[in-house]
């Protein structure tokens, strides 16, 4: 039963929830950039190139006999997924940013003064009477 209870209290703490969060994020985050790479970027920049699709870019290292398919290298795929990594690293890198600038913010506002004791209140009081009977 320790081992459940542990296993909970793992689960529960703050950073696994977070990185779990961040991880399912970054999963739809990432499924997102590969349809922009994939439907919205590469057709262009193909039809730029005269009409390449990147998707079918591959070299045909040994030929589809019968039911054996065809040993390929898909490079265009890689080029694909290149660019699907440039961008989500730089969306991680300024998203990093402003929250590095965010936490220097918050730690350079100055913090207030303590409020003083109560000692420190009556010791002024005194002082304050002190120096009141002095000048009569």
């Amino acid at each position: 039963m320790s081992v459940v209870k542990e296993l909970k209290e793992f689960m529960m703490r703050g950073n696994v929830v977070d990185m779990a969060v961040g991880v399912i994020v970054g999963g739809a985050f990432g499924k997102i950039v590969t349809s922009l790479v994939n439907d919205v970027i590469m057709p262009p920049i193909g039809a730029l190139l005269g009409n390449v699709n990147f998707s079918e870019l591959k070299v045909v290292i040994k030929e589809a006999v019968g039911e054996t398919a065809a040993v390929t290298i898909n490079y265009g795929a890689f080029i694909q997924t290149i660019i699907d990594f440039i961008i989500i690293a730089t969306a991680i890198f300024f998203a990093i940013k402003a929250i590095n600038s965010l936490k220097k913010k918050k730690e350079e506002a100055p913090a207030a003064p303590p409020a003083p004791t109560k000692e420190e209140v009556l010791l002024t009081e005194i002082r304050d009477l002190l120096k009141e009977q002095n000048s009569k």
